[in-house]
């Protein structure tokens, strides 16, 4: 039987290791004397970077670099299954993984190119690995367990770097691949990260991969809860690197969590939240390596008190504001346009404003899709741009983002004014505020060097 499933995520640096592996097969192993268990793994920490590193050397046509890297992810792997006594077992299949990550980069370096689909199916290799090490531990320890390819489990759409599930297909996958293990009484390790489309191309989840591939399985499989494993205690009211008195929260709704991962706190993604949400699916945050450390809770509905429930940032962002050059020109058409290129360039807008008057806007983006942002956006705007319609495009990357987050803050007379008189106590200039119709977040935009005071009063105003 499934029922009570508990579906536990490990993250990299809980598989990071040995020693780490060892702490996972051994919470996995308690927690199947209880009820039916399904793990989901991530590469270990640093193994997908130095993955990526490799595609882009092989594309750069540098055979060395692809020869030295290989090198070095044969040689970890193999030390960690011989540090876990299963090197006689795994070794074999951590060889024909990585033979097969060095055909791909082989494939590229051929090429000269790097096309979507064989670089998902290449930086999927991490989690393979590690799902073989984890299974073939637990076995070695009496306990049963079977390494699955998350390809054969998760059915996507063919969007490659950031494809998004189809939850039908991937219940009836889930059903006929993973139920039967359960029911035997085996402890499925999934990979994360990964998916397939009907056709069977290798797809990857994007951003937070791992922990969407864990939640879809959650609800395709009608779990009981959700455990993330991380290396922190669970989430907080601020980061503890910025904010000595940050704390962890007891428990979170599912969109307080949403915003905080949206806004940059190290928390599930969005996305992976959502199909919990619809199942009402329970999800822990817990931290590996403090395992004794209930968490944090992420639910429906927490009885909290009025006002905000954390404080996050983002120093890794760049303002975008564009101005038409003559109010002649629709600021609203203007703004359409601008947003549908962002979203050609896949680039997410985390926080937007305008102005009446002057039908001016801007909007701010994450570093790393900037250069995409830009090109789409002087792309789709060339005519306006080249004609003097609009003002040349003005960018600010010293900018960083605050956001304030808890559903208290609904209706909460006198908050705004607060948390911004505690930025500007700081001598903080505010470039931009941004606060949805739901007022479950405060967005603001600062100097980059004034963001860790300004976390620090607003968090000291409203703890």
């Amino acid at each position: 039987m499934t029922n009570g499933l508990l579906v536990m995520k490990f993250g990299g640096t809980s598989m990071g290791s040995a020693e780490r592996i060892c702490v996972a097969a051994d919470i996995c192993r308690e927690q199947r004397a209880l009820r039916p268990v399904l793990a989901v793994v991530s590469a270990m920490a640093g193994v997908t970077d130095l993955l990526l590193n490799t595609l882009r050397h092989a594309e750069g046509g540098d055979e060395t670099h692809i020869e030295t890297n290989v090198e070095q992810l044969l040689e970890r792997h193999l030390d960690t299954c011989e540090e876990l006594g299963i090197g006689e077992k795994a070794g074999a299949g951590v060889r024909d993984l990585i033979a097969d990550f060095e055909r791909l980069a082989n494939g590229m370096l051929m090429l000269g190119d790097r096309p979507p689909r064989s670089v998902d199916e290449a930086i999927a290799i991490g989690e393979r690995l590690t799902a073989l090490m984890l299974s073939e531990y637990l076995e070695s320890k009496g306990i049963a367990a079977r390494a699955i390819n998350g390809a054969d489990v998760i059915v996507t759409d063919g969007v490659f770097g950031n494809a998004t599930p189809i939850m039908e297909a991937t219940r009836q996958k889930a059903r006929e691949a993973v139920k039967p293990l359960l029911e035997a009484g085996t402890i499925p390790v999934v990979t994360g990260f990964n998916g397939a489309t009907v056709d069977g191309r290798p797809t990857t989840l994007g951003r937070g991969g791992s922990d969407f591939s864990a939640s879809i399985l959650a609800a395709a499989l009608d779990a009981s809860e959700l455990w993330i494993w991380t290396d922190v205690d669970g989430i907080m009211s601020a980061d503890p690197r910025l904010v000595k008195d940050a704390r962890v929260l007891e428990a979170v709704t599912y969109s307080e969590a949403a915003e905080l991962a949206y806004n940059g706190a190290k928390v599930l993604h969005p996305r992976t939240l959502a199909p919990l949400a619809d199942r009402q699916i329970p999800v822990w945050s817990k931290n590996s390596f403090h395992r004794e450390h209930p968490g944090t809770r992420i639910v429906s509905k927490v009885e909290a008190p009025p006002g905000p429930r954390a404080v996050t940032s983002m120093a890794n962002v760049a303002l975008i504001s564009l101005e038409p050059a003559s109010a002649a020109v629709s600021g609203t058409r203007l703004m359409a346009r601008a947003l549908e290129a962002l979203a050609e360039a896949n680039a997410e807008v985390l926080a937007l404003t305008s102005s009446s008057y002057r039908q001016s806007f801007c909007f701010l983006v994450r570093k790393e899709e900037l250069a995409a942002a830009m090109k789409s956006l002087e792309s789709d705007l060339a005519l306006e741009l080249t004609h003097g319609y609009l003002k040349p495009i003005d960018v600010d990357e010293n900018v960083g983002l605050l956001a304030v987050v808890g559903e208290g803050m609904h209706g909460t007379p006198g908050l705004a004014g607060r948390i911004f008189s505690a930025i500007s106590k700081e001598d903080v200039n505010i470039i931009a505020i941004a606060q949805g119709s739901s007022e479950l977040t405060i967005s603001v935009v600062v100097h980059r060097d004034g963001l860790e005071r300004a976390i620090r009063a607003v968090h000291k105003e409203c703890r």
